[in-house]
């Protein structure tokens, strides 16, 4: 029997070349002194708000699904997530590099002393772990429940980074708000799905005459 083709087999590579678009943007209105007055600080802001949007993106794959029924987003989840990461690491990275010059002393005491770069450079860590783990092999040398327990730091990180954007703002609070409330909108949907499902007993007595190894 031949294998079963996955549908829209074109979609994760599309996003891809998508999420790589506002990058080749930014390189090339750098080369071409396109970016204002002060080019590292409009680089950091754009891989800012492209690591949010991402990261706020990935977010929204499972709610889709449970609201919508659309199996599709959960594809793009990892894809979204590892996107996420690689913005939120050049971010930081222009940070490190072009505004402080790999001055990591100035680096340090910048973390200690303003507190949007240490939520900043706290959401980033915790999104480490979860781009180390992101492949299946991982899945299957964590076991399941850890490889979960992992990656709730998700949520954390995903409410340091807009606390970031909030206070780097500090004036016109209305884009960081917005994504907030995205963010608040994801996380609730998440607590009405959780507290639907059934107790843990009523879920075991359920699937008691299903086939061994089948999956809810």
């Amino acid at each position: 029997m031949a294998p079963r083709r996955r549908p829209l087999p074109w979609l994760g590579p599309a996003v891809l070349l998508g999420a790589l678009v506002p990058l080749l943007s930014i390189a090339w209105r750098a080369r071409s002194g396109e970016l204002g007055a002060n080019p590292v600080a409009e680089a950091l802001n754009e891989l800012g708000l492209l690591a949010l949007v991402f990261l706020i993106a990935s977010l929204a794959c499972t709610p889709l699904r449970t609201v919508l029924g659309w199996t599709w987003p959960i594809r793009l989840r990892r894809l979204l997530g590892l996107v996420a990461f690689s913005y939120a690491t050049l971010h930081f990275s222009v940070y490190v590099a072009l505004d402080q010059g790999f001055d990591l002393r100035a680096v340090l005491v910048d973390i200690a002393k303003r507190r949007f770069i240490l939520v900043g450079f706290t959401a980033l860590v915790l999104l480490v772990p979860l781009a180390l783990t992101s492949t299946a092999a991982s899945v299957r040398r964590l076991g399941y429940v850890r490889w979960k327990r992992v990656h709730a730091l998700v949520y954390p990180a995903a409410v340091l980074a807009v606390i970031h954007f909030v206070w780097r703002v500090k004036k016109d609070l209305s884009e960081p708000l917005v994504y907030g409330a995205v963010l608040a909108v994801l996380l609730l949907v998440r607590v009405v799905m959780r507290l639907r499902r059934p107790a843990p007993a009523a879920s075991r007595a359920r699937v008691a005459p299903l086939a061994d190894g089948a999956r809810r």
